[in-house]
């Protein structure tokens, strides 16, 4: 019994130490914390791993040192350039003739007749319609008879008047009824002249009856039809001339004292492909109550009468400019959070300057710089993407060996700035 004992232990002792062992080749350094051996060992473990982590980091910033610098080629580069900036002034109106004519019936009656219609073309002088003069003939006819009454009545008063100044010579009257007689002969010779020209405005008024263009042009409207009773200054029609045409527009207070009459005007006509040429014919002396803006009136020549009055037009006045302005392309000029922005190239290093931006031509594709940017500064002609500021970069003469990393901007992308 006891040698089984001892047996039973012995194999138990063999099995703890074959554990034991198995624990300790797998590095259990933390099994053994009280042996200075298992201590350094964990030591040295725990530094190895940390030793390849250090050793990276320390390699990045090589890495971005020894980065290649972008390369741009010459024509990718400009300066600002000294230029003349001139402004566009924009403004709009409708289209109006101001040959326009309005014929009024000069007597009253029945419209016998109207021979044109809306769009027919008249010429000055010509005869378009008739009113009944019927009336009128009687009146003619009644100023002939008071014509012809007050000359009878200036008979009778000169006769009368040689009577009495025959007696008068007698003394057989006193001389006031001679003077008396003089008096009555100048009344009736004054009434003779009153029913002259009665008869005059009678006929002329008769004369009237035919109605007439006043102008050259096209009719415009139409107010009334044949069989209508119209009376005195009553409207017939309204007739255009639409080789001259004119546009009226406001313009604000404070660009206006850059216009002036006679200088040329562009305007596009609505339904028009190409844009008409004109002039400035006037501008009004006040302000529109209100509006702040002051009338500015162009006139626009248009012999082959493509034009229409009422159509809509938007006018263009180019304006010079007196003095040089520092200048850059539009598309060197990108917008970032409301401010304009360029790259520039500074001493070999990217940097992104912020401006302050004036006049701006698109005739020349040009914007005026007023503040920050020195006219020395080489500027990026274009809008890039993936640009980094303090970038290495260079100038090559040749295509270059390897392109930008950014890429040029899309027109779309350019033209959402």
């Amino acid at each position: 019994m006891k040698k089984a004992w001892w047996w039973a232990a012995g194999v138990a002792l063999v099995a703890v130490a074959a554990v034991l062992g198995v624990v300790q080749s797998h590095g259990g350094a933390g099994l053994w914390p009280w042996t200075a051996a298992n201590a350094e060992k964990a030591k040295s473990g725990s530094n190895g791993d940390k030793a390849p982590k250090a050793e990276k980091s320390a390699k990045a910033p090589d890495k971005a040192a020894s980065a290649p610098p972008l390369e741009f080629q010459a024509r990718e580069i400009v300066k600002p350039a000294w230029a003349p900036m001139p402004v566009t002034l924009t403004f709009s109106g409708v289209l109006t003739a101001p040959s326009t004519a309005t014929v009024r019936s000069k007597v009253g009656g029945t419209l016998q007749s109207l021979g044109v219609q809306e769009g027919s073309r008249v010429r000055a002088g010509q005869l378009i319609g008739r009113v009944d003069a019927a009336e009128a003939a009687t009146r003619v006819a009644e100023r002939t008879a008071m014509v012809e009454s007050a000359r009878a009545s200036l008979a009778q008063a000169e006769r009368t008047l040689a009577q009495n100044e025959s007696l008068a010579a007698q003394r057989f009257i006193a001389p006031a009824a001679v003077e008396s007689s003089r008096s009555a002969v100048e009344a009736a010779r004054a009434q003779l002249s009153a029913a002259q020209a009665s008869l005059s405005t009678t006929q002329l008024s008769l004369a009237e009856a035919a109605i007439v263009a006043p102008i050259s042009g096209i009719v415009a409207k139409r107010h009334v039809l044949p069989g209508e009773k119209i009376g005195m200054e009553q409207q017939v029609v309204t007739i255009v001339d639409l080789r001259e045409l004119e546009m009226a527009g406001l313009v604000a207070t404070h660009e206006v004292g850059r216009l002036a009459p006679g200088m040329a005007v562009t305007v596009q006509v609505e339904g028009v492909d190409q844009p008409v040429s004109g002039r400035i014919a006037r501008i009004a002396p006040a302000a529109e109550p209100g509006s702040r803006a002051i009338g500015v009136t162009v006139l626009l020549p248009n012999p082959q009468e493509r034009l229409r009055a009422g159509q809509y037009g938007m006018a263009q006045v180019k304006v010079g400019d007196d003095k040089p302005r520092l200048t850059l392309p539009d598309a060197a000029i990108m917008s970032s959070a409301g401010q304009h922005q360029v790259w520039t190239l500074d001493a070999g290093v990217l940097r992104r300057r912020s401006v302050t931006l004036g006049r701006q031509d698109t005739a020349s594709g040009r914007v005026e710089v007023v503040e920050g940017l020195p006219e020395s500064a080489q500027v990026l002609a274009a809008r890039y993407d993936n640009l980094r500021e303090g970038a290495r970069a260079l100038v090559v003469a040749a295509a270059p060996a390897k392109a930008a990393s950014g890429s040029v901007a899309s027109p779309s992308a350019a033209a959402s700035r």
